[in-house]
């Protein structure tokens, strides 16, 4: 399955696919918590997916969204319907980047078959999606979580590819800078890392194309020679980063980017690490 799938292409996989299962997993920072959003209209079948309880670990010394362990995943895609085979689609109501932290646990779980409904719920209602209200009870599902299919960065792979590859650093540029931090200990960046915010992969709701994105990626020093690595705040926006560098096709199965889990709330909770402040890399 590619990255994403449009609206016309979700309806003619839950034809030919019966199993397909559709994650919803809209949250927001400051809340309200999207469960409330789920209730008033979703779309028909989807099971909602919790960020913070299911699709994260418990905030702590790892981080704000630590990675959850097999265990509490396997339990969460079961619970949702998701067998060895189901293709999966997960979508939210913002920029895309909480159904790509899906997405890509997924991937590391071992279950490729997931992709990402481009527009996620607002542009699924923009193209005449009629919701529903009707809260799905699934069948168990028999997927068997096996961690480790794509490549993670603790904090001291972390440094070491902001110096020898790309770190990629998916936060605003005001949090990257220093010039702001509302959540974490310290501001500034991992020495080394580049900007790359979030909120550039996107456009009017929708994914930018293939070549727009390998535009945007190359302006920053993504070649296909470079080992890259993202991070952002908790582990969450920069699984954005790791979905359009596969819609570029920049990042392959072959040569998959890295996820630094733990990104700045590790990092910056760790006195001895050091931090960059300015609008260029440290």
């Amino acid at each position: 399955m590619g990255a994403l799938i449009n609206s016309a292409e979700l309806a003619e996989l839950r034809d030919s696919h019966p199993d397909t299962v559709v994650l919803d997993v809209r949250w927001r920072l400051a809340g309200p918590p999207g469960h409330d959003d789920y209730l008033l209209g979703h779309l028909p079948g989807a099971v909602f997916v919790d960020l913070d309880r299911e699709l994260a670990a418990e905030p702590g010394a790892a981080g704000r969204h630590p990675l959850p362990g097999p265990v509490q995943l396997q339990a969460t895609l079961r619970a949702a319907g998701i067998t060895a085979d189901s293709p999966v689609v997960v979508y939210d109501d913002a920029d895309g980047s909480v159904a790509a932290r899906a997405w890509w646990l997924l991937r590391w779980a071992g279950h490729d078959r997931v992709t990402v409904l481009d527009g996620g719920y607002a542009g699924w209602i923009a193209d005449g999606g009629v919701p529903s209200t009707e809260v799905p009870v699934p069948q168990p599902g028999d997927v068997t979580v096996v961690p480790g299919s794509v490549p993670v960065l603790d904090a001291d792979e972390a440094a070491e590819l902001a110096s020898t590859g790309l770190l990629l650093d998916a936060r605003a540029p005001q949090r990257y800078s220093g010039e702001q931090e509302p959540i974490d200990p310290r501001a500034g960046h991992v020495p080394g890392a580049v900007n790359a915010p979030f909120a550039a992969h996107t456009a009017d709701g929708r994914w930018r194309t293939a070549e727009d994105l390998r535009g945007h990626f190359g302006a920053l020093g993504v070649t296909g020679d470079r080992r890259i690595g993202a991070y952002c705040g908790s582990g969450v926006t920069a699984c954005s980063v790791l979905l359009a560098l596969e819609v570029a096709g920049l990042s392959t199965p072959e040569r998959p980017a890295a996820l630094y889990a733990g990104s700045w709330s590790h990092w910056s909770g760790e006195p001895e690490r050091p931090i960059a402040t300015g609008s260029t890399p440290g």
